[in-house]
């Protein structure tokens, strides 16, 4: 059985190849169009994962879709009626009928537009499941997760018009326990602050969290809080006061309270970094106080997490240390870009009721690229480079010496965190290293920290950090005693967004790090995106190449090849 996951509704569309239950293929349309983010409908990855698994369009049975477009209609136009004066009068009503139907109208259009390109005259044609959005998040992520049975939290912007959905999940049964719904949406309470500190929301939200640690969140944490409240059901109330009439910015009675906002670029106060740390706080806070009730109702030993705001480590990492929970899975690609993965799995195991056979505990499944196929790619290029056979030996001396590396190696992950196949990479160990990063090769704000990688044997040596965290998801705070040891990856604060490394995952990048350890005592490398800011992770040899040769990256490991800039 081949089932084919999408996701393009909303953001960061992606395809999927799940096949007798088990992921072959997963690809983020960005990384094939080079547009971060996409909207674009996923025609790209979608031929390449059926390529790379050796498939037909003909092979595929069934077509899951990461959205239920007619569903909570109902919702949506009480909610037009309810509003409707006072969005006539700010002259919003015809931008919003206009995103709540004409955009998924256009959606609906492309997908069939495609559909009909391929199995148009054909008679047997692969059948299509329609998913609910947070189904596809939180569900889909269930049946792939390690546990038996698991307390399910969902959190997001918004799906068809829920935006959080909370429940139990055992076996392939699935309970919902309550859902909330647009405008009260924990995922436009974060992007309203991400705005206001002069980023691109639902974009940014990354450089808010990491902005939070420097401010001081007690400056506005009164006035944050009165924004929300959480009932006993776990279903949370927002004051719509503080929004604009379309719910997606902040208000002039916003304003009043938190000051003028940040513009775009212009330097930051410190009240804009306390109110980033105070929104960050408050999240924090009121979603640990819904893990707490869905405890309660579920009893359940283990958390699964997903939607975009599950993306946020820090509140991630306060799941585990102070909730009930003994641990948390967020799958590696938590966001829209996951959810092509769970509404496959969501029809696989949920719809056609077949039993659960897969764990995604393995991020590297995305594309690959053989020794062959870069040297053709070099050559073309007319590239000077060097074979080498010892390849982590030699990066590991070229760490050690405080070079940094662009690192391409294996199967591309697949998620927003670069996990050791497409990584830029140094020794955190040098003071500096951060700054000049950010500086020189991201071209990105010098406060954005960069995480740690670390083989698993060397996690309690260096961080305070029980579980393991092998999908960079769960911050931890780095030892005191070892801040000054790896202080290009310690926070101002003293945290890190700590990756967990097993050899038996990636056992090219399990072995470069063993090997800096061994040459340092130090088995661990600041590991960042091989990107630089506003592009997508490098895809291909050609994208790595023109990274390397457009930042101040010193050497390009690419499978055994060397190149430098001299």
């Amino acid at each position: 059985m081949v089932i084919l996951g999408l996701n393009y509704y909303f953001h960061d569309s992606s395809s999927c190849i799940v096949k007798d239950g088990k992921l072959i293929r997963a690809i983020e349309e960005e990384r094939l169009n080079r547009d971060k983010h996409t909207k674009q409908f996923p025609t790209l990855s979608a031929e390449r994962c059926l390529k790379d698994s050796g498939l037909k369009y003909s092979d595929i049975d069934h077509i899951a879709v990461s959205i239920k477009p007619k569903h909570n209609w109902e919702k949506k136009l009480l909610f037009v009626l309810s509003k409707m004066f006072g969005m006539l009068r700010s002259k919003s009503l015809l931008r919003f009928i206009a995103y709540q139907i004409g955009h998924p109208y256009m959606k609906q259009k492309d997908f069939w537009n495609w559909y009909n390109k391929h199995w148009g005259k054909s008679k047997n044609k692969p059948k299509v499941h329609f998913v609910e959005h947070h189904l596809s998040h939180v569900a889909g992520s269930f049946y792939v997760s390690p546990y038996e049975k698991a307390a399910l939290l969902g959190i997001d912007g918004a799906g068809e018009w829920a935006t959080t959905w909370i429940g139990y999940g055992e076996g392939n049964k699935i309970n919902k326990i309550s859902e909330n719904f647009f405008p009260h949406s924990l995922g436009a309470f974060y992007e309203i602050v991400t705005s206001f500190c002069g980023f691109k929301p639902n974009y940014d939200e990354g450089k808010t969290m990491g902005l939070a640690p420097m401010g001081n969140p007690e400056t506005y944490k009164a006035q944050v809080e009165k924004i929300i409240t959480v009932d006993k059901n776990g279903r949370f109330h927002m004051d719509l006061s503080f929004f604009n009439p379309q719910y997606v910015g902040y208000s002039e009675k916003f304003i009043e309270v938190f000051g003028e906002p940040r513009a775009k670029n212009a330097p930051f106060e410190q009240r804009h970094k306390d109110v980033a740390a105070a929104f960050q706080r408050v999240l924090e806070d009121k979603v640990l106080e819904i893990c707490d009730i869905l405890y309660t109702k579920t009893k359940a030993d283990y958390l699964v997490i997903a939607g975009g705001v599950s993306l946020n480590s820090v509140m991630n990492g306060r799941i585990v240390r102070e909730s009930k929970f003994k641990d948390v899975y967020v799958m590696p690609a938590a966001g829209d870009n996951g959810t092509a993965l769970g509404a496959a799995f969501y029809v696989y195991n949920g719809v056609l009721a077949n039993k659960r056979i897969y764990i995604h505990d393995d991020p590297y499944i995305g594309t690959s690229y053989s020794n062959a196929e870069i040297k053709k790619v070099l050559d073309g290029a007319k590239l000077r480079y060097e074979y080498v056979e010892e390849v982590c030996d030699y990066a590991a001396n070229l760490l050690k010496n405080g070079k940094i590396i662009g690192w391409f190696q294996g199967n591309m992950e697949v998620g927003p965190r670069a996990l050791g196949s497409r990584s830029i990479l140094a020794n955190p160990a040098f003071p500096d290293m951060k700054d000049k990063i950010n500086a020189e090769v991201k071209f990105r704000e010098a406060y954005r920290p960069f995480a740690p990688s670390a083989i698993v044997e060397a996690k309690d040596e260096f961080f305070d950090l029980e579980v393991e965290a092998p999908f960079m998801l769960k911050v931890c705070n780095v030892l005191e005693e070892k801040q000054k040891v790896i202080p290009a990856v310690t926070h101002v604060d003293g945290s890190a967004r700590l990756q967990t490394v097993r050899r038996e995952l990636h056992p090219r990048y399990y072995d470069l790090i063993k090997a800096l350890g061994d040459r340092t005592g130090v088995p661990v490398v600041l590991n960042t995106s091989f990107n630089i800011q506003g592009e997508p992770v490098v895809e291909s040899p050609k994208d790595a190449i023109r990274c390397f040769f457009s930042t101040g990256l010193d050497v390009l490991v690419i499978g055994n090849f060397i190149l430098t800039k001299n």
